[in-house]
C-alpha cells in the first residue's frame, strides 16, 4: 500500500436527531417533524474520514442506520481512488444486494441507506484530493463522470455514450459560466411559510427574508380548509410584491380533482410553480394536471425515489422543475444521472434539500458550469446550521461558494466523538 492511499478500514452509522422550534419544518402531513440524519462515517488508515447523510423525520431514522450497517462490509478494505474509478458498477451492486433488494427495489429505506453510504464515499474522495466536491466533479473528465453513474434502465433514453455527449458539449463554454463561483448561487427561502406557522409568523419571516436579500419564497399549502391556503397565498404575494417569486407546496395532499380546483383558485397569485400537488406515484394525475393548469408549472422530486421514476415523470410531460435530492435518490451519483436525464429533455434541476443545502450547494455549481443548466435558485432551510462543522453560508440571498474539502456534511457532534475516541 502506497503511503498516500486512503483505505476504508471501518464503517459506522449514527442516528443524529435534532428537535425543531414549534411549527418549523411542518407541512400539511408532517405536523410535528424532528429533523433526523442517518449518517454514515467512513474511517480510514489516515486522519481523513468520510461523512454521508440522509434526512428522515423521526423514528424511521434508526431503521436506515441498521441497513447502513448491513451494507457496510462491502466497503471495508476499499481504497477510495480505486473504489470511485468504478463507482457506477459498485453502486449498482449495492442497490441489487441479493437479499436486501427485496425490500425496495431502489426505493425506501434500502435506497436511503445507499444514499448515505454513497455520499460518504464522495465526501472521503474529495477530502483525499483536498478539494470541495464541486471542484472535484469539475476536474473529472466526462468519461470519469459517466463512470460514476448507474444508467441501467435508462438506456432507452440515456445511454452512456449519450451521457458522455451531454457532458462534452458544454465544455468549450465553461469559462463563461464560472463567474457564479464569485457571485454566488441564489437561494430561495422555504422557512418563511411552514404550515404550522400562523399568519403573523409568516408575515414576520417574509419581511426578514426580504431584508436579508431573498427574492423567492415558498409557502406550504394543502390544508383541508381551502380558504386558509388561498388567504395565506394572497397575503404572501401582497407582502413580497410582484417582483418576487412565490412557490406553493401542497406536499402531496390534494387529489387530482382538488388540485385542479385549488390551482384554478390560486392562479392569480402567479405561483412560479406548484410543488407536489398530488400522490407522488401518480404519474397520470400529474400529467393531466400539468396539461390542465398550463402555463402554471409543476415541480416534484422530494418523494421520487430513483432515476427510473424520474424518467417516467419526465417522458410523460408531468413535471417542469426536477427537484431531485441526493439524500432521497441513491446519493450524489444517482443525482448526477437524473441531472443528465433532465438535461436530455431540457428541463431545469432545482434540488430539494434534505441535506439543508450542504451538499446541493456543490451540485448546482457543477450542474451550471459543466452542463449549462440555468441558474434559478437553491432551496435554503437554516434550521440545522449550528450542527454542521462548515454550514452553508448564505449572504444577501446567495449561497457563497464552499472552499473546504469534501461535501460540507461533517457534523459537530461526530467530529467531537472522533477527537475523543
Amino acid at each position: 500500500m502506497r503511503q498516500s492511499e486512503t483505505v476504508i478500514q471501518s464503517v459506522r452509522s449514527y442516528d443524529a436527531r435534532y428537535p425543531l422550534p414549534p411549527g418549523a419544518g411542518s407541512d400539511a402531513v408532517h405536523s410535528e417533524p424532528e429533523y433526523c440524519l442517518a449518517v454514515t462515517r467512513l474511517n480510514t488508515n489516515r486522519t481523513l474520514g468520510g461523512t454521508g447523510l440522509v434526512l428522515t423525520l423521526g423514528e424511521g431514522n434508526r431503521i436506515i442506520c441498521e441497513i447502513i450497517e448491513l451494507l457496510a462490509p462491502a466497503l471495508v478494505g476499499k481504497e477510495i481512488e480505486s473504489l470511485m474509478a468504478g463507482f457506477g458498477a459498485f453502486s449498482s451492486s449495492l442497490a441489487d444486494h441479493p437479499q436486501l433488494r427485496w425490500l425496495g427495489p431502489h426505493k425506501g429505506a434500502i435506497h436511503l441507506a445507499l444514499a448515505s453510504i454513497t455520499n460518504a464515499c464522495f465526501d472521503l474522495w474529495a477530502k483525499a484530493r483536498g478539494v470541495p466536491l464541486w471542484r472535484l466533479l469539475l476536474d473529472l473528465t466526462p468519461e470519469r463522470v459517466v463512470g460514476l453513474l448507474d444508467l441501467s434502465y435508462l438506456e432507452d433514453v440515456l445511454t452512456p455514450a449519450h451521457a458522455l455527449a451531454l457532458l462534452e458539449k458544454p465544455m468549450a463554454t465553461r469559462a463563461e459560466r464560472e463567474h457564479v463561483l464569485k457571485s454566488g448561487y441564489p437561494g430561495y427561502d422555504t422557512s418563511v411559510g411552514w404550515f404550522g406557522y400562523d399568519d403573523e409568523k409568516v408575515r414576520d419571516n417574509a419581511r426578514r427574508a426580504l431584508e436579508e436579500g431573498f427574492r423567492a419564497f415558498k409557502l406550504k399549502v394543502g390544508s383541508r380548509d381551502a380558504e386558509r391556503d388561498i388567504r395565506r397565498a394572497h397575503m404572501l404575494r401582497e407582502l413580497v410584491g410582484e417582483q418576487c417569486l412565490v412557490m406553493l407546496d401542497a406536499n402531496q395532499q390534494w387529489t387530482l380533482p382538488r388540485a385542479l380546483e385549488m390551482c384554478h383558485a390560486l392562479r392569480d397569485v402567479s405561483p412560479y410553480w406548484v410543488e407536489e400537488p398530488t400522490h407522488p406515484d401518480d404519474i397520470s394525475a400529474h400529467r393531466k394536471l400539468a396539461q390542465a393548469i398550463s402555463p402554471m408549472r409543476v415541480a416534484l422530486g422530494e418523494h421520487v425515489p430513483n432515476r427510473v421514476m424520474f424518467k417516467n415523470f419526465i417522458e410523460a410531460g408531468a413535471v417542469h422543475f426536477v427537484q431531485v435530492d441526493c439524500t432521497r435518490v441513491a446519493g450524489v451519483s444517482e443525482f448526477l444521472a437524473v441531472t443528465l436525464l433532465a438535461q436530455e429533455f431540457e428541463l431545469p434541476v432545482v434540488p430539494h434539500v434534505g441535506d439543508m443545502g450542504q451538499i446541493h450547494q456543490h451540485l448546482v455549481l457543477f450542474n451550471h458550469i459543466a452542463l449549462a443548466q440555468p441558474v434559478i435558485f437553491l432551496e435554503y432551510i437554516p434550521h440545522l446550521r449550528r450542527y454542521f462543522v462548515n454550514p452553508a453560508h448564505v449572504e444577501g440571498g446567495f449561497y457563497k461558494t464552499p472552499e473546504i474539502p469534501g461535501l460540507s456534511s461533517d457534523l459537530v457532534e461526530l467530529m467531537r466523538r472522533s477527537e475523543t475516541a
